[in-house]
């Protein structure tokens, strides 16, 4: 997938995917590879915070997408946010973004906090 992460906290997970490589058979972004990214990003984030309440194992259970933009070329930025932070479960709000800041897509993934 070629992701590369550059910023990872609780509060804020960043990390690009080059757009070559990740594309459907008319040479377009795959959704798939926006929810790759998405569950990449917000599984971090929650993995983060729940290290700190104890339970540092994340278990996506739910993932949803809305594709805006296509995209042919280049590499694409996900912002992962948290909507939500609790002690067994959290959810992230994804922003994916081309090279010219338009919007590409937008995810929520929400992760089950499991202890070790």
């Amino acid at each position: 997938m070629g992701i590369e992460f550059t910023e990872a906290s609780p509060d804020r997970v960043v990390a690009t995917m080059p757009v070559e490589g990740n594309t459907q058979p008319f040479g377009l972004l795959h959704g798939g590879a926006s929810c790759v990214l998405a569950e990449s990003l917000g599984s971090v984030g929650a993995a983060l915070h729940g290290q700190t309440v104890d339970r540092p194992v994340a278990v996506g259970v739910d993932i949803n997408a809305t594709h805006h933009k296509a995209v042919r070329a280049g590499r694409v930025t996900g912002v992962a946010t948290p909507a939500h932070r609790g002690r067994t479960m959290t959810t992230y709000e994804v922003v994916i973004t081309d090279e010219r800041g338009d919007r590409v897509c937008t995810a929520r993934i929400t992760c089950l906090l499991r202890p070790a």
